[in-house]
């Protein structure tokens, strides 16, 4: 390859990331151009896929967003990898993020209309004190790993609210996420936090589903994008839904359940279906949200210093810090008809993926894009997407990054990095699993 070229399989391979998201190579790209092809060869025991094209640009990724017409999420579902049978995609098209309007349209309606102005006040009232006691917890260890000992548990907390959950059974959530977020990452893919302590009975049926998940000949678990590698979480939900019918209570699952449309009632595979939804995209997304906030704010000691003399200035730097630093580093769309996208002619059936992490770094919207600004406005970042599919949490998203920031900005002065962070080998999620940290003196 020349000088100032990239081979485009490096932004495809999951091993890129474990030095971070590869944001040089994906600016060469689209430097060549606003959509690329990438081709996806035979890696971590996948076979050799058809490849894909990279849309690269703010403009571009914000068209495929908004147009499921032409760009379908229930086609191929929304991961870069294909199922590998017709089983497993008819089942993951199942799922609200795998669908396009107007099935979509009737699942997103009745789950918004769960979020009742009641229940959200009872969440983000709780939101609070949580983060204040998780900081309390570490404030005077003097240095913790702030991935696992301060960014996990708030979202844990905050979905078991969401989902009726008892918090007992919460970290049953961390080890699915985990699994399916984590899939291509060894640390992650057999991800067995949860041991049983306290548990209800629902829990300890679910861990005996998991401990009856069988490796392959290879040792490699199921695909937890299937019912079958995912056994124990479908077995939780189906539990969970009957619990909530005959004993509602306020958080936003019984609502939903109890809600009806034309369309009538959430049936119990939708809502196991979109409890996945929840567990997984409700929890990681946030879960390395957090910590790759704080490392930004730790490699950029002006910006920290700023918001620990003025946190007035948190909930704009949250915005730049979603920008700088998006969770999700991708989707993939399915072409449905043959179509011209930046200059390039793509037809029925490809992969389109769109990449947030480069439409947020785009020069012609962000001006001087890798410098972290947290006064930066407007900022048009795409970190929560855009379209039928934005996200439905982005309110309490920014709620909980807001309520941990602000209390460790106050209660851990002097913050520094106490060692190598150590990053997700995922190309789907922008992950920390290790952030240590150290701090001077609690107040």
């Amino acid at each position: 390859m020349t000088a100032g070229t990239v081979d485009p399989a490096v932004v495809f391979d999951p091993a890129t990331y474990r030095r971070g998201v590869p944001y040089d190579e994906l600016a060469r790209l689209r430097s060549q151009g606003p959509v690329q092809r990438i081709p996806e060869p035979a890696l971590l025991g996948w076979p050799q896929g058809p490849g894909y094209w990279a849309v690269l640009s703010h403009a571009e990724v914000g068209a495929v967003l908004r147009d499921p017409q032409s760009f379908s999420s229930h086609l191929g579902g929304t991961q870069i990898r294909d199922p590998a049978t017709a089983g497993q995609l008819a089942f993951v098209q199942q799922m609200m993020l795998n669908q396009d309007p107007p099935s979509h349209t009737r699942l997103r309606t009745l789950l918004a209309r769960s979020f009742t102005p009641r229940s959200v006040r009872r969440i983000e009232g709780t939101i609070t004190e949580r983060a204040r006691r998780i900081v309390a917890a570490v404030a005077e260890r003097g240095e913790c790993d702030f991935a696992v000992d301060v960014a996990a548990d708030l979202p844990l907390l905050t979905l078991a609210d969401i989902l009726g959950v008892p918090e007992s059974d919460r970290w049953l959530l961390y080890d699915w996420a985990n699994r399916v977020i984590g899939y291509q990452d060894e640390d992650y893919a057999k991800s067995a936090r949860f041991a049983g302590e306290g548990a209800t009975p629902m829990a300890r049926r679910s861990l005996q589903m998991r401990a009856a998940i069988e490796p392959d000949d290879r040792g490699r678990l199921p695909d937890p994008r299937s019912r079958e590698g995912l056994a124990d979480m479908y077995t939780y939900a189906h539990e969970l839904a009957a619990f909530k019918r005959r004993r509602p209570g306020e958080d936003v699952i019984s609502t939903l359940l109890a809600l009806d449309d034309e369309g009538g009632p959430i049936t119990d595979a939708e809502f196991e279906t979109m409890f996945f939804l929840f567990a997984v995209a409700g929890n990681e997304t946030l879960r390395n949200g957090i910590p790759g906030s704080m490392l930004t704010l730790l490699q950029h000691r002006h910006a920290l210093d700023t918001l620990v003399a003025d946190p007035s200035l948190l909930p704009g730097a949250i915005e730049e810090m979603l920008r700088f630093w998006p969770p999700v580093i991708h989707f993939r769309r399915t072409a449905s008809r043959d179509v011209e996208l930046g200059g390039v002619t793509i037809c029925e059936g490809e992969k389109v993926v769109v990449y947030h992490a480069a439409a947020n770094r785009d020069p012609d919207v962000f001006a001087d894009p890798d410098r972290f600004d947290i006064g930066r406005a407007p900022n048009p970042h795409l970190t929560f997407g855009a379209g039928p599919h934005f996200c439905l949490g982005a309110h309490l998203a920014r709620r909980q990054m807001e309520a941990i920031l602000s209390e460790s900005l106050r209660r851990l002065p002097g913050l520094e990095l106490a060692g190598e962070p150590e990053h997700l080998q995922s190309n789907f999620q922008n992950g920390l699993k290790r952030l240590p940290v150290r701090w001077s003196r609690p107040r």
